[in-house]
C-alpha cells in the first residue's frame, strides 16, 4: 500500500492533535489524518502537507530545523526546515503497529518506540532505521514514551508498569521496578537525574533517581488519566489529560495545583508557550492555558 498525502483542512487547528513541540523559532503540532500545523505565536496556525494521512502521535526537534514525527503505520517523517516541509523516512502499514513517541539526542542519534515493543534506532538522522535488540522487548508490551532526563539518561515508560532506563545513550537498557503496575503514559525530567511518571486514573509518581526504585506517590486529587507533560521554567512539571485536566506539580511532588481548559476535552500534549502560558493539544485542537 502506497502512502497518500495529507489533505489540507480549514479547521485542522481544531481537530484532534496529539503532540506539540517548540523548535525555538516556531511551534509545530501533529495529529489525526497526518495533520501538521505550524505557528509563530501559538495563536495563528497554518497546516502544511505531509506525505501521509496516518495519525501522527509525536513530534520532536533536535534543533530549530531538524525534526521528526512518528505515528500509525510505523510512519516516521523528517523535516530539515523547521516543520515547513516533510519527507517520509519509514512507512510500514503491514506491521499494524503504531509508533507512539520519538526522541533525538542530536541531529544523528534518535529512537522511536511504539506498540507491542516496537523499538527503532538511527545513527544517521533517520536515513536508516533499525530495530533495537533488547530484552526489554521480550513481553511485547506497548512502549508509550521515551524521555531524556537532565543527566542524559533515557527512560521508557509503557503498559503494565513497563519502565526501562539507559545510562549509555541507548546502547543498553535495564528494566526497572515501577511504582505502578498499570499503564504509564510518560515521564518528565525533574532535578539533576529525577523523573515524574504519569499514567492511568491520576497516578503520578516522582523520584530523584529512577534507578533506585524509590518513588513517591503524588496526591493529585484527581482520577483523570494524564497523557502528556512538560518541564516548567524554574522546576516542576505540567501534566495534561482527560476532561481538560491540567496539573502543575513542584519538583518533589509536594505541591499540586489543578487547572482545567475551557473546552474540557481530553488533552494529550503540552509545552510552555513563548508568553510563559501553557499550550496544550488534544481532542479539540490547540488550547491555551493561562498560569495566572
Amino acid at each position: 500500500m502506497k502512502p497518500r498525502p495529507s489533505e489540507l483542512m480549514p479547521l485542522a487547528s481544531r481537530s484532534m492533535l496529539l503532540d506539540v513541540a517548540n523548535t525555538g523559532k516556531r511551534l509545530v503540532a501533529v495529529g489525526d489524518r497526518g495533520h501538521v500545523l505550524v505557528s509563530a505565536n501559538g495563536k495563528d496556525w497554518s497546516q502544511v502537507q505531509v506525505p501521509v494521512r496516518s495519525a501522527l502521535t509525536a513530534v520532536t526537534f533536535a534543533d530549530a530545523d531538524n525534526g521528526w514525527a512518528v505515528g500509525h503505520d510505523a510512519v516516521i517523517l523528517h523535516t530539515k526546515d523547521g516543520g515547513k516541509t516533510w519527507a517520509l523516512q519509514n512507512f510500514q502499514p503491514q506491521l499494524e503497529k503504531p509508533l507512539l513517541d520519538v526522541i533525538f539526542l542530536d541531529t544523528s542519534r534518535g529512537f522511536a518506540v511504539g506498540a507491542y515493543g516496537l523499538f527503532y534506532e538511527t545513527s544517521d538522522g533517520g536515513q536508516n532505521w533499525t530495530e533495537v535488540q533488547s530484552p526489554i522487548r521480550a513481553d511485547e508490551l506497548h512502549f508509550n514514551s521515551i524521555s531524556r532526563l537532565n543527566n542524559g539518561d533515557l527512560l521508557i515508560a509503557g503498559e503494565q508498569g513497563t519502565l526501562a532506563l539507559s545510562n549509555d545513550g541507548g546502547a543498553t537498557w535495564n528494566k526497572l521496578v515501577a511504582p505502578y503496575e498499570s499503564s504509564l503514559f510518560g515521564a518528565v525530567a525533574v532535578g539533576e537525574k529525577g523523573a515524574a511518571l504519569f499514567g492511568l486514573r491520576g497516578n503520578v509518581y516522582v523520584s530523584s533517581d529512577p534507578a533506585s526504585g524509590n518513588w513517591t506517590k503524588v496526591d493529585t486529587g484527581t482520577v483523570a488519566s494524564m497523557f502528556g507533560g512538560t518541564s516548567l521554567p524554574g522546576g516542576g512539571v505540567a501534566m495534561v489529560g482527560l476532561n481538560g485536566a491540567v496539573l502543575l506539580i513542584d519538583g518533589n511532588g509536594g505541591n499540586v495545583r489543578s487547572l482545567r481548559t475551557d473546552a474540557g476535552t481530553p488533552l494529550s500534549g503540552v509545552i510552555v508557550a513563548t508568553d510563559a502560558s501553557l499550550l496544550a493539544v488534544g481532542e479539540s485542537g490547540v488550547q491555551r492555558v493561562k498560569l495566572q
